[in-house]
């Protein structure tokens, strides 16, 4: 099952949070949420399979501190 682990105010910054996880081996999906006319600009939930979702959480929350 896919968990949550944070909400990007946009595409690029979920792309950034997905390619930090991934280079740890994670695997990640990205699911938009909102409208799709926003297009880029839309929120995006950052997903990893619930067995990783501790530590997916706190690699970002370190990548945020950075």
């Amino acid at each position: 099952m896919w968990t949550v682990i944070y909400i990007a105010p946009n595409k690029l910054i979920a792309e950034k949070y997905k390619k930090i996880l991934t280079d740890e081996g994670m695997l990640v999906q990205l699911r938009p949420i909102g409208s799709a006319h926003l297009g880029e600009h839309a929120s995006v939930e950052i997903l990893v399979p619930e067995s990783e979702a501790e530590e997916a959480h706190e690699i970002i929350t370190s990548a945020m501190g950075s």
